[in-house]
C-alpha cells in the first residue's frame, strides 16, 4: 500500500509541475503564432495567415487538453495570499478576467475560422475585431499567471515532518 501511496504522489507531482510547464508551452506557442498570423494577413499572405491560425488554434486545443488534465489530477493551485496578500489585489481580478474571457476562446476562434474558409470576409473581418484581442489578452494573461504561480510568487516550501 505504502508504495501506491508513494507512486500516486510521484504521479500528482508529475501533473502539478510537469503538466503545468507544458501547458504554459502551448499557450506561450499559440501566443507567438497568433501574432505570426496577424503579421502574415497585414503582408497580404493568405495562405501562411491560415496555416499559422490553425497552429495556433491547435496549441491552444492541445492546452486545453493538458490543463484540464492537469486540474483532473491535480486540482487548481492556490495563489500564496498569506505569503502575498497585496499581490493578490492585482492577482485576482487577473484571473477573473482571464477565466471569463478564457471561455469565450474556442467559440470565437470557430465561429472565425470557419468564416475565413467559407471566404466570408466581411464577417470573418467582423468577428476577428473581437476574436483577436480577446484571444491574445487571454494567451498573454495565461502566461502572467502561470509565471506568478510557478516561478514569482511561489510559497515557501513545506517542512516535511516524518
Amino acid at each position: 500500500m505504502n508504495n501506491l501511496v508513494s507512486n500516486f504522489n510521484s504521479f500528482t507531482f508529475f501533473a502539478e509541475f510537469t503538466l503545468a510547464h507544458i501547458t504554459a508551452g502551448f499557450n506561450v506557442t499559440s501566443l507567438v503564432l497568433l501574432l505570426a498570423a496577424v503579421i502574415a494577413i497585414k503582408q497580404k499572405k493568405e495562405n501562411l495567415h491560415k496555416n499559422l491560425i490553425f497552429a495556433a488554434f491547435a496549441a491552444s486545443a492541445a492546452f486545453l487538453v493538458f490543463y484540464l488534465t492537469r486540474m483532473a489530477l491535480e486540482g487548481d493551485k492556490k495563489f500564496p495570499v498569506a505569503n502575498y496578500p497585496t499581490v493578490a489585489y492585482f492577482y485576482y481580478p487577473l484571473l477573473i478576467s482571464h477565466i471569463l474571457l478564457a471561455v469565450t476562446v474556442p467559440v470565437l476562434a470557430i465561429i472565425s475560422i470557419y468564416h475565413g474558409l467559407k471566404d466570408n470576409r466581411e464577417k470573418h473581418r467582423r468577428i476577428v475585431k473581437f476574436t483577436f484581442p480577446i484571444w491574445l489578452y487571454v494567451s498573454v494573461t495565461g502566461v502572467i499567471v502561470y509565471l506568478m504561480l510557478y516561478w514569482i510568487f511561489v510559497a515557501p516550501a513545506q517542512e516535511v515532518v516524518t
